[in-house]
C-alpha cells in the first residue's frame, strides 16, 4: 500500500461492504445527538441575539424578553409537530424536497433545495465561527487566529464524518449530552438557589445599559413593534437544525420513521426547556448585553466609561458564572460543553447536506459524484463540497458570527413554509380517496397542525425578510438563486444529454469503411506492438502516421523503416512551426471528411511505468493528443499500453494489496499469503 493509500486508512479506516450499510444505522440514541446538536447549540447564542436586539430601547425592552422567548418557543413546538408529520409521510430521506417536489412541483422542490444547501453552509460557518470565538476568550493561542483554527476544525469534521454517520455520532455523542446536562443542571441549580432566595445577580447587572442612538426618550409604538419583531426573529435562529431529522430518515434504525419521529419529539423538548430557562434566568439575573461592537452604551454603575480592554462575556456565561459562584467546576463545565457543542453543531449540517446532495444528484439536479458513496459507506463527496464552501465563507467573513448570523435562518424558514404547504396539499390529496373514518380524522388533524404551522412559519418568514434583509439577508437570498440557477442548467444538461444517448434508426448501421492510423514517434517495441494490435483489428486501411520537424530525425526513421521492411505505409505530416498535435488532428479531419460515413480509428502507443513520478516523465503529449481527439467527431481513439520493467513496482504494489491476509481469510479458505 503507497503513502496515500496508508494515510487514507489512518484518517477513514478500513473499507466497508455495501452489504454492511446496515451497521452504519443509528439507535435513537445515538440519532438524538447526532441531528439534534444544531438546534440544541442555538440555545447558546440565540439568547444572546435577542437581549442584543431588545438593548437598543434600553433594560426596559428586556421586559419583552420571556414574552418573546415564549413565542419562539410555540413556532419551535409548531415546527416540530409538523415534521412529525413529514417523517411518518415522507420517510426516503429527501424532507423538505421531496415534499415541495411530490406536492408543488420541480421548480417548488429545487427552491426548497437551495434553500437548505444555503443553510446547511451556513450553519457550519456560524457554529465553527462562534465556538471559536468563545474559545478564543479563554485560549490565548486562537485569539487573533480565528479564521485560520475555524478553517482547521471544518476539516477535522470533514476527517470524523468520512469514517461515516456512527462513528461520528458516536464521538459527538458524549459532548451533546454532556451539553444538555450542564445546561439543564445549571437551571435546575438556579432553579434551587431561587427558591432559597439567594439566586445572584450576574457580573453585568450592575453596569448601566444606554438606548442607542434614535431610542432616547419616548419611543413610538411602531418603533417598538418593529424592534421586537427584529428580536422575535433573531431568536427564531434556534429553530435552525430542526429539519435535518426529515433529511436524515435513512440513517435511523427500524422502524425509521417512528424513530425518527421520537427523536424530533425530543429535540424540541429539550431545546425549547433549555430555551426559555435561559432567557427567563437572564431577565431575573440583571443581565445587561450589547452588540459586541457597541460596547460603549455600557458603562458603569458610576457612569463612567467601561475600562480599556473590557470583555463582554456571552449570556450563558455569564449566567453560570452567577449561578456556581459556590462551584467553580461547575461553571467551567457549562463553558466547556457550550464551546464544544458550538463546533461540534456543525455536524447537523455534515450529516444532512450530503444525504439531500445524494437525492439530488439521483434526480439530476446536482453532479452525480454527490450520489456516491465513500469507503466507509458515507457521501463523501457531499461532506468535502460541504467543508470547502464552509471554508470560504468563514475566510470572507473572518469568522465573526455578528456578520455571518444575519445571513441565518432565512434558507430554513422557505423551506419550512414550501413544505407545510406540500403537506397540506398531501393530506387534501389522500383524504379525496380515503374512505376509513378513523384515517380521515387522523388526516384531519394532521391538516390542521400543518396549516398552523404553514401560518406560523409564514409570519416568522415576512419578518425575517423584512428585518435582515439590509443586514445580510440578502446575501443569502443571491446564494439560493444562484444555487436554484446552477441545479436547474444540470437537470437541463442531463436532460439534454439523455435525450442525444437514445438508440435512433440509424444509429445501428455499420460504417463503411475504417481507416486506422499508427502515431509514430520513433521505431521501437511500443510502436510495433501498437501496429500489431492495430492490424489484429482488420481495418480497411492501415497506415503508420509520423510528425516531423527536423529533416535529420524524419529521414533516420524513413531509413529505418525500410531496412525492416515494415509492411505498413508510414506517412509523414510535415510541421514548419514543431507543433504535433495539430497537424495530427488535422488530418483526422480531412480523412473524415473524405468519407463521411468511415470512422478514422486512432492507435497511439503508451508507456506504463510503476512510479507516479514517472508518469509525469511520459505520455504527456498522448494525453493531450486524446484530449482534442476526443472533440472530434468520427475519431476513434485507442490507448495500446507498453509496460516497461519499472511498471513491475506498481504491479507488486497491487499484488500486496490484492492478496493481503485479512480477518478470517484462512478460516473461510481464502488466500493466506
Amino acid at each position: 500500500m503507497g503513502v496515500g493509500g496508508v494515510s487514507k486508512r489512518i484518517i477513514l479506516g478500513r473499507k466497508l461492504r455495501s452489504s454492511q450499510l446496515g451497521e452504519t444505522l443509528l439507535p435513537k440514541r445515538i440519532a438524538l445527538p447526532v441531528f439534534a446538536s444544531d438546534a440544541l447549540s442555538s440555545v447558546a447564542y440565540a439568547p444572546d441575539e435577542v437581549f442584543i436586539m431588545l438593548s437598543v430601547a434600553g433594560v426596559s425592552a428586556y421586559a419583552f424578553s420571556w414574552k418573546i422567548g415564549i413565542a419562539v418557543a410555540l413556532v419551535m413546538a409548531t415546527v416540530v409537530l409538523s415534521y412529525r408529520q413529514n417523517v411518518h409521510a415522507y420517510p426516503s430521506g429527501g424532507g423538505d424536497y421531496e415534499v415541495a417536489t411530490v406536492n408543488l412541483g420541480r421548480r417548488a422542490g429545487v427552491t426548497v433545495a437551495s434553500a437548505l444547501l444555503v443553510d446547511y453552509v451556513l450553519t457550519v460557518a456560524v457554529s465553527i465561527s462562534s465556538g471559536v470565538q468563545n474559545a478564543a476568550a479563554a485560549l490565548p493561542f486562537v485569539d487573533g487566529h480565528e479564521t485560520e483554527w475555524a478553517c482547521v476544525l471544518v476539516a477535522l469534521l470533514a476527517a470524523l464524518n468520512l469514517r461515516g454517520v456512527r462513528e461520528s455520532g458516536a464521538a459527538f455523542a458524549i459532548p451533546t449530552y454532556g451539553f444538555m446536562i450542564a445546561v439543564l443542571g445549571m437551571t435546575a441549580y438556579a432553579a434551587m438557589r431561587a427558591a432559597e432566595g439567594n439566586l445572584p445577580d450576574v457580573e453585568s447587572a450592575d453596569l448601566k445599559l444606554l438606548p442607542a442612538s434614535g431610542y432616547e426618550g419616548e419611543i413610538s409604538q411602531i418603533a417598538m413593534i418593529f424592534l421586537l419583531a427584529r428580536a422575535f426573529s433573531s431568536g427564531c435562529a434556534a429553530l435552525t437544525g430542526v429539519e435535518a431529522i426529515s433529511n436524515g430518515v435513512p440513517a435511523f434504525q427500524k422502524p425509521k420513521s417512528k424513530n425518527a419521529a421520537t427523536t424530533l419529539l425530543l429535540l424540541g423538548a429539550i431545546a425549547i426547556t433549555m430555551l426559555i430557562s435561559i432567557i427567563v434566568l437572564a431577565r431575573n439575573m440583571g443581565l445587561r448585553y450589547v452588540d459586541p461592537h457597541d460596547l460603549e452604551r455600557l458603562r458603569q454603575g458610576d457612569g463612567s466609561p467601561l475600562p480599556d480592554g473590557f470583555d463582554q462575556h456571552t449570556v450563558i456565561a455569564q449566567i453560570a458564572k452567577a449561578v456556581f459562584s459556590d462551584f467553580s467546576p461547575g461553571f467551567y463545565f457549562v463553558i466547556s460543553m457550550t464551546g464544544i457543542i458550538l463546533i461540534l453543531a456543525a455536524n447537523t449540517a455534515f450529516n444532512g447536506f450530503p444525504v439531500l446532495g445524494s437525492i439530488l444528484a439521483r434526480d439530476g439536479f446536482a453532479p452525480r459524484a454527490l450520489g456516491s458513496r465513500g469507503d466507509r459507506l458515507a457521501y463523501s463527496n457531499g461532506i468535502l463540497f460541504l467543508a470547502a464552501m464552509a471554508i470560504v465563507l468563514i475566510v470572507a467573513f473572518q469568522a465573526q458570527p455578528t456578520r455571518l448570523i444575519q445571513l441565518y435562518i432565512v434558507g430554513v424558514f422557505v423551506s419550512f413554509n414550501l413544505s407545510q404547504l406540500g403537506m397540506i396539499r398531501h393530506w387534501t390529496r389522500h383524504l379525496k380517496t380515503e374512505k376509513n373514518p378513523a384515517e380521515r380524522r387522523r388526516m384531519y388533524r394532521s391538516r390542521a397542525i400543518n396549516t398552523f404551522g404553514l401560518a406560523m412559519t409564514a409570519v416568522v418568514l415576512v419578518v425575517v425578510l423584512l428585518t435582515k434583509f439590509l443586514l445580510g439577508a440578502w446575501i443569502a437570498i443571491l446564494a439560493m438563486i444562484v444555487f436554484y440557477v446552477i441545479m436547474m442548467r444540470i437537470r437541463q444538461h442531463y436532460d439534454r444529454v439523455e435525450a442525444e444517448l437514445v438508440i435512433g434508426d440509424a444509429d445501428p448501421i455499420m460504417p463503411t469503411r475504417v481507416h486506422a492510423i499508427v502515431l509514430v514517434s520513433k521505431l521501437h517495441k511500443p510502436t510495433m506492438r501498437a501496429l500489431a494490435f492495430a492490424k489484429a483489428t482488420r481495418p480497411n486501411l492501415l497506415e503508420a502516421v509520423y510528425v516531423g520537424f527536423d529533416q535529420d530525425e524524419t529521414d533516420k526513421l524513413l531509413e529505418d523503416w525500410d531496412q525492416r521492411r515494415m509492411d505498413v505505409p508510414l506517412k509523414v505530416l510535415y510541421s514548419p512551426y514543431r507543433e504535433i498535435i495539430r497537424p495530427i488532428v488535422e488530418y483526422a479531419i480531412e480523412i473524415r471528411e473524405a468519407n463521411p460515413r468511415g470512422v478514422v480509428a486512432v492507435y497511439i502507443p503508451e508507456y506504463v511505468v510503476g512510479r507516479w513520478w514517472e508518469q509525469i516523465l511520459h505520455n504527456q503529449t498522448a494525453l493531450r493528443l486524446k484530449g482534442r481527439l476526443l472533440f472530434t467527431p468520427g475519431v476513434m481513439v485507442t490507448s495500446v499500453p507498453y509496460q516497461l520493467r519499472g511498471s513491475e513496482v506498481g504491479k507488486e504494489r497491487e499484488d500486496r494489496v490484492l492478496y493481503r491476509s485479512r480477518p478470517g481469510d484462512i478460516r473461510r479458505g481464502g488466500r493466506d499469503r
